[in-house]
């Protein structure tokens, strides 16, 4: 049975169906996280994202709350769904070549080392600011990539295939930052076991086993020994989208791949449940206290400045070196002037950057400023990049994601 077109049904499925509608759910909750944590109810808020949740037999390393629950556990799922997103595309699609690779990988690298270089700039009169260099270097891909879904024609299929891959590796070489600058002593038995589940993967995928249930209990238990190691433990849905099969084996011909199969069943739950829950958690930060000249102090300013300025120029003067140099070949259909834009969302740096600031300035009162900053430079950068590509003419002619 169909809907008949122009009715609220046939209206609420195409919703439902499209990239705008998970990322306008995404923003509400963001917007009502916000707004509670700056309400009458704020402390019923802070309760709320702080409700203690614990699982004994993960130990002390264990998220210890539903906030820590949402951005370790579930987004795991995130990332996982990304990765199987740009290995497609790796496989058939826009990143189908070693230089269209290289070409996030390279932006990504040159926008996290321009970020850190200006907040250093800023803060060099101030040696206690120094230690929050890496605030500035990461790239949200939980915000950015819903909003270059919401912008929908204004944005080339190989433009998203690009921001996509970037979003992923800058995310990834952020959470190895924290792992050798900031993280804590490595529990080296449960890196050994890490290890030994990414081969056990690695060694389905070669050996043609197909079945989803495998790689998700190899995804729980790389999650869990990860998270004993103290690394990341989102990494596990990086590794595990990467050992997914992308194609069928001979015996197999005519079905689904594994990947395609993971992909159907978890962007929905990803779309309407986890970004969701991710962004009303996180953008909760009160502005309690502030006011604005404490943006002009060394921390605010320089890492603001590092995600409006340094993220842009890093990634854009990265991305144009390396095609002038012919490392690496623009996406299809992608002008300088698109790629301007996207780098200007690439400034919107939320989780990886709080995470690095609360580890950063643990115990002083930087951690508030830091905040700030990080909250300014996101969402100026937010408001430039889509107003960019939004407007700029000849960003129109590309079809909308299915």
């Amino acid at each position: 049975m169909t809907d008949v077109p122009g009715t609220p049904a046939a209206r609420i499925r195409r919703f439902l169906r499209s990239p705008s509608g998970g990322a306008s759910v995404l923003l509400l909750a963001s917007l009502a996280g916000f707004a509670l944590a700056n309400s009458p109810w704020a402390s019923g808020y802070t309760a709320l994202v702080t409700t203690p949740v614990t699982l004994s037999v993960l130990g002390a390393r264990g998220p210890e709350n539903i906030d820590a629950w949402v951005s370790d556990g579930l987004m795991t799922l995130f990332f996982l769904v990304i990765i199987l997103e740009i290995k497609k595309e790796i496989v058939s699609g826009h990143l189908a070549s070693p230089r269209r690779v290289a070409l996030p990988l390279i932006g990504a690298l040159g926008g996290m080392i321009v970020p850190a270089l200006t907040y250093l700039l800023v803060t060099c009169a101030h040696p206690e600011a120094t230690r929050g260099w890496a605030i500035p270097v990461a790239t949200d891909a939980a915000f950015t990539l819903p909003i270059i879904l919401a912008l929908g024609r204004h944005v080339s299929r190989g433009a998203r295939a690009w921001l996509m891959a970037l979003a992923i590796f800058d995310d990834v070489l952020g959470i190895v930052v924290i792992a050798l600058f900031y993280g804590g002593a490595l529990y080296w038995p449960a890196m050994a076991t890490a290890v030994i589940v990414t081969a056990a993967l690695i060694g389905a995928n070669r050996t043609g086993i197909g079945t989803l249930w495998s790689y998700g209990i190899g995804c729980v238990l790389l999650w869990v020994a990860l998270l004993a190691s103290g690394l990341h433990p989102t990494l596990a849905g990086v590794a595990t989208g990467l050992c997914l099969p992308a194609t069928t084996s001979g015996r197999r011909a005519g079905q689904i791949a594994p990947l395609d199969r993971a992909a159907s069943a978890l962007t929905p739950f990803v779309t309407w449940v986890v970004l969701p829950l991710f962004g009303f958690m996180n953008v909760g930060v009160s502005l309690a206290g502030v006011h604005s000249d404490m943006m002009l102090k060394a921390v605010p300013l320089g890492i603001m400045l590092g995600l409006l300025v340094g993220k842009p120029v890093g990634v854009f003067g990265a991305t144009l070196l390396s095609t002038r140099l012919k490392i690496a070949a623009l996406p299809a259909e992608t002008p300088t002037g698109m790629l301007f834009g996207l780098s200007l969302l690439c400034g919107i740096g939320f989780t990886i950057s709080l995470f690095i600031a609360n580890l950063a300035f643990s115990g002083s009162d930087l951690v508030t400023p830091a905040r700030m900053g990080i909250f300014a430079g996101s969402v100026l950068s937010a408001l430039a990049g889509w107003l960019w590509l939004r407007f700029s003419p000849g960003h129109d002619r590309f079809q909308d994601v299915p």
